[in-house]
Formats: structure tokens, C-alpha cells, sequence
């Protein structure tokens, strides 16, 4: 599917008046203090990668004895199951809230989580349309040949409950992007490398778990249409909300580290050619 030129959203006086002081912006916050304050019923699309909670017990090494760059980042642990599921029903609960009754919600993750998120969701009141397998073109190979090759990732599509009404699937323009024949729910997408693959100075990656543009920007053409509303409540290096402004959709994008919000800032200013009225840094 090819992903479309930039077109551009309008400014933050548009339709959206209670959004104002955070759309079309990247807040550096924690997700559960910014959506306290957002409207009631005021998002039409939720974009979630979460952390995953890996729980990785040692290094990995290649075998050419290099380590991998793997996610062990503060903000990915937790103290336990109990804790990761406290906070996984913490921002699903205020992401239902906030969701309009017509909007819907992906979530994505690897076997470390996606299957405790998923019980969450019905938990909640969410109800599934889908599972997405997001099959990685060029997966991590299992260095130690203990298991088999980890070559996917799960997304959820949810709508807010099992009565809700109105959600937006742009099927006609899916199956029109996949040479007129339905589109499956088996993605296939490379992991982000190469110059999508954000870096810092050392030539690291920037996010452990960068995604890539055109995964997102395949949620964003399916569920949602031109000016509304998508948030990314772990908005990382700003992925989600570069595909919105590409698609012409207001965003919404909420991050806590201020590494990761600078990469996104630079990244969005490179898409709106210096427009940066549009984005805002801090609460």
C-alpha cells in the first residue's frame, strides 16, 4: 500500500474546540495525567503501543559475540503481572472515556503482552472487530536456537463496546490498496531499518521499538477519515502522528520521555516544512 503525498491538516481552529490546547501537538507527559484532561468522547481513533513488559532476564548475544540493542529501557519494566495489568486497565479505562461511541482503538503487542491487554480490553466493555498480525518481512532471528523465530506482532481493533455504532472502516479503500481483492488481516511489513530507522549521535537506536510508518499509516487509512481526530497515547518518536499529518487527520500525541518528543518534534517539522505552530513541547 503506498503511502499518500502530505497533505495537511488544518490548524487548531478548526472543528475540534474542546481539543484545542493539545491538537495537532506533541505534550511531554505521562499519558494517564494528559487524558484526565481531554474531553469525554472527543477522539475518533486511538493508536496504543504500550509498553511490552518483556521481562528480559539477560543479554542477548549474537553469534558473532555483539549484544543486541534490545528494549530494556526504564520505562518498559514493571514489578510484576499485577502491576503491568494496574496499568494497563488504568489507560484502557481512560482511552474508553475519551474515545468517541463511533471511534475505535488499536492496540499493539508481542506475546509478552498482547494476550493480558486483550483481556483487559472485554474486561472493560471494548469489543474486538479484529486481531491484526503484523508479519515482520526481515524478523530478529532466535540467536540462541531455543525457540522458534518471533516473527510477528498481534494488533486488536476494538470499538467501545458491543452496541456502540457508526465505527469507520474504509473498506472499499483497502480492498482498492490490495489490487481489488479483500484485505486480510495478515500485514506484511519489514521492521523499521535503514533511514526510517531513527538513530542518535552514537548511531543506537533512538526507540527500541520504532514502528514502522506504513503499518500505522494502514490503521490510519482504514479506520479513520480526513480531519478527524487520532490519538497516540505512547507516542514514542512521533510515528503516528507523521502518518496522521500525511493522511490529513488532526493528532493528538502524548509522550513522557523528552528525548523521544525532540526526535518527534524534528521529524514533524520536516513534514509540515517548518510549520511548527502546528506542534507545541511541554503540558
Amino acid at each position: 500500500m503506498s503511502q499518500p503525498s502530505r497533505s495537511r491538516v488544518q490548524p487548531v481552529h478548526s472543528p475540534h474546540p474542546g481539543l484545542a490546547p493539545w491538537l495537532d501537538r506533541v505534550v511531554c507527559a505521562d499519558c494517564l495525567e494528559l487524558l484526565e484532561q481531554l474531553p469525554d468522547e472527543s477522539i475518533d481513533l486511538i493508536f496504543a503501543d504500550p509498553p511490552y513488559n518483556l521481562q528480559l532476564a539477560q543479554t542477548l548475544i549474537r553469534p558473532d559475540s555483539s549484544v543486541v540493542d534490545a528494549c530494556d529501557d526504564e520505562w518498559d519494566q514493571f514489578e510484576s503481572f499485577a502491576a503491568y495489568d494496574q496499568f494497563t486497565r488504568a489507560w484502557l479505562s481512560a482511552c474508553r472515556r475519551v474515545l468517541k461511541d463511533s471511534g475505535t482503538l488499536w492496540v499493539i503487542g508481542s506475546y509478552h503482552n498482547i494476550f493480558r491487554v486483550g483481556a483487559a480490553l472485554q474486561d472493560l466493555g471494548y469489543w474486538v472487530l479484529n486481531d491484526v498480525v503484523w508479519v515482520k518481512a526481515n524478523p530478529m532471528p532466535n540467536f540462541r536456537g531455543v525457540r522458534f523465530t518471533n516473527a510477528h506482532e498481534t494488533l486488536i481493533w476494538c470499538k467501545k463496546s458491543a452496541t456502540a455504532k457508526g465505527y469507520v472502516f474504509n473498506y472499499h479503500d483497502m480492498k482498492a490498496a490490495n489490487g481489488g481483492k479483500q484485505m486480510r488481516s495478515d500485514w506484511y511489513f519489514p521492521l523499521c531499518n535503514g533511514g526510517e530507522r531513527l538513530r542518535d549521535e552514537d548511531g543506537a537506536k533512538l526507540h527500541p521499538t520504532q514502528k514502522p510508518l506504513g503499518l500505522i499509516d494502514r490503521v490510519i487509512a482504514a479506520a479513520s477519515r480526513p480531519g478527524q481526530v487520532v490519538l497516540d497515547p505512547f507516542a514514542g518518536v512521533g510515528t503516528t502522528a507523521v502518518a496522521a499529518l500525511r493522511r490529513g487527520r488532526h493528532f493528538v500525541a502524548v509522550e513522557r520521555e523528552p528525548g523521544y518528543v525532540a526526535a518527534a518534534l524534528q521529524r514533524l517539522e520536516a513534514e509540515s516544512d517548518g510549520q511548527l505552530p502546528l506542534f507545541a513541547y511541554g503540558t
